[in-house]
């Protein structure tokens, strides 16, 4: 999942400096405190992870000029190391992309046909997200939950926030959140437990016609994988393509 609230990912999604946010603004009035709580308790614990990996089930949906609405499901998986390692990928008919950041550069590979493109970006996660989006035009995956700024990038424009209950989410007992914004409503289930990461995200655009979604579910959550860090750094196969990024044309 443009880096508004939430930050989405439709053009390489998939599907989250290691420090707490410190900087927390105070909820609109209409969030209730018990939402809330359970947000920042999320944001805070996936931002103090030093690393993580997840599976994800990924579900897009696009409206036809008819009318309808179309669903696409698709796997993905995303490996952080913080401060300044993320690999994505995405491996399906709407998007064959795997996402590299090693710290110095960030890489977007299409296995299927050969392409990439290399840039170098600043040496955090964070300042990489930011860089990614406002000079390359590029959204990292599930860049609103990779953030350590996480909880004040969801309640960017929120207007008010429900603790909708209790819920089975792929076998586990989560917290139900909703939301509203300006442009789109949104919905997290929060594990319940001691580790209270994101079990699913579902985000509403109520600006597009027929209102389409864009939902992940976390099917597998690792706080401690096996990481070799050569993984996040891209090297071309032999019969690889180089290109270059398209910059946004509100780059600066």
């Amino acid at each position: 999942m443009t880096r508004t609230n939430p930050r989405v990912l439709f053009a390489a999604a998939t599907l989250f400096a290691a420090c707490i946010p410190c900087a927390v603004s105070a909820p609109p009035a209409n969030v209730d405190a018990n939402a809330d709580e359970i947000l920042r308790s999320m944001t805070n614990y996936m931002a103090g992870l030093k690393q993580f990996s997840v599976q994800t089930e990924n579900t897009i949906e696009r409206v036809t000029t008819e009318g309808q609405t179309i669903q696409f499901v698709s796997p993905g998986k995303v490996t952080v190391s913080r401060p300044d390692k993320l690999l994505a990928e995405r491996r399906d008919n709407v998007a064959d992309q795997i996402f590299y950041y090693d710290g110095k550069s960030l890489t977007l590979y299409n296995p299927g046909t050969g392409y990439y493109a290399t840039a170098s970006v600043p040496g955090t996660i964070d300042a990489m997200l930011d860089f990614a989006q406002e000079k390359l035009d590029v959204t990292a995956p599930a860049g609103d939950l990779i953030d350590s700024r996480s909880y004040d990038l969801l309640m960017q424009d929120v207007k008010s926030g429900i603790y909708v209950g209790l819920e089975t989410v792929a076998g586990q007992r989560c917290h139900h959140l909703a939301y509203r914004a300006g442009d789109v409503d949104w919905q997290v289930w929060v594990h319940d437990g001691e580790r209270p990461y994101p079990c699913r995200y579902v985000i509403t655009s109520k600006d597009m016609a027929g209102e389409p979604q864009f939902a992940v579910e976390i099917t597998k959550f690792d706080p401690a994988p096996r990481i070799d860090k050569a993984m996040f750094h891209f090297v071309p196969p032999a019969n690889a393509i180089a290109v270059e990024f398209q910059p946004t044309s509100q780059a600066r």
